[in-house]
């Protein structure tokens, strides 16, 4: 794909960078931003790759990360925890899954999708041992919204740890709310 050098001041400014600090980091004069910008002069090619590389840099720099769009607040459930219980906790919080946490350690979750692979009649003398699926990917904080994106297509939650500790999950919503920014 072909850089179109005339984005170059909105790109900037989304970057929250001035002429200057955005022309030091290119290795390029201010006043050639000025000029590209004001569209008073068209580039070498080579000024182009200048800019382009740093942009490139830039943006992956100011990548939003599973810390900028996580919810830190985790609401989860016992292995032994009767599934009415959990079914009403769910309701209360407005959520549709919740981490299955033992000892410290996430061993599954229990979604609607889970509760409901169960038959009627015995869901209410079920426990979350019984509803409960796989753990979900658990990634780190620093991981890129890229890397998020491809495994909420797979995953309806993801889990972030830091030093072994649960510090916060992402649904697809909390990616979906994060785009708006």
């Amino acid at each position: 794909m072909v850089f179109d050098i005339t984005q170059i001041k909105k790109i900037r400014k989304h970057l929250n960078l001035t002429q200057y600090e955005f022309a030091k980091y290119a290795q390029v004069s201010q006043s050639m931003i000025a000029k590209i910008e004001s569209g008073k002069i068209d580039p070498t090619y080579s000024y182009v790759r200048k800019i382009e590389d740093a942009l490139s840099i830039m943006t992956k720099q100011h990548e939003k990360k599973a810390k900028n769009i996580m919810t830190r607040k985790i609401i989860s459930t016992r292995l032994n925890q009767n599934v009415s219980e959990i079914i009403n906790l769910m309701n209360k919080k407005n959520i549709s899954q919740l981490p299955v946490i033992e000892k410290g350690t996430v061993i599954g979750i229990v979604s609607e999708s889970s509760i409901l692979s169960k038959q009627i009649k015995d869901i209410k003398k079920s426990t979350a041992q019984d509803v409960m699926i796989d753990s979900p990917p658990i990634i780190s904080k620093e991981t890129g919204i890229e890397v998020i994106k491809q495994l909420l297509n797979y995953y309806s939650l993801i889990l972030i740890k830091e030093r072994g500790k649960l510090i916060g999950l992402i649904t697809r919503s909390d990616l979906v709310k994060s785009l708006s920014v």
